[in-house]
């Protein structure tokens, strides 16, 4: 796998891969919370409708100020942080009538980690060259 990610740095530049994995964790981090938002509207949360959506996105809001910022470290975490959501997106896939939302919630979250993951090893290498 090393092996591989080194060859991709070197055909396509580190620099291209940083920009490519950054608008992929823009794109899977918006979409991830607007399905997010949707799914928790359609719940029934008795008094407070926008519990169920705080809840879920608070996590993901958390890290806001690490992606604007483009830190690394925070990148790192919030791959790990996707994997919640992958795992919530299959189990939301198994209820019945809830199969659509769920593989669309885990296959963004996938897309989120891997972003994230990426992102946090060609900008740190981007770092390393820039000293």
């Amino acid at each position: 796998m090393r092996r591989w990610v080194e060859d991709l740095e070197a055909r396509h530049g580190v620099d291209n891969l940083t920009e490519r994995s950054r608008q992929l964790v823009l794109g899977s981090y918006a979409v991830l919370l607007g399905l997010l938002a949707w799914s928790g509207l359609a719940m029934e949360a008795g008094t407070n409708p926008l519990m169920p959506i705080l809840i879920r996105g608070l996590p993901l809001i958390l890290f806001l100020p690490s992606i604007l910022s483009k830190r690394p470290r925070g990148h790192a975490w919030l791959a790990f942080v996707s994997l919640l959501y992958f795992v919530q997106g299959v189990m939301v896939a198994t209820l019945p009538g809830q199969g659509i939302l769920g593989v669309a919630e885990a296959l963004t979250a996938l897309g989120l980690f891997t972003g994230c993951m990426f992102y946090a090893r060609f900008r740190s290498r981007q770092m390393k060259v820039g000293k």
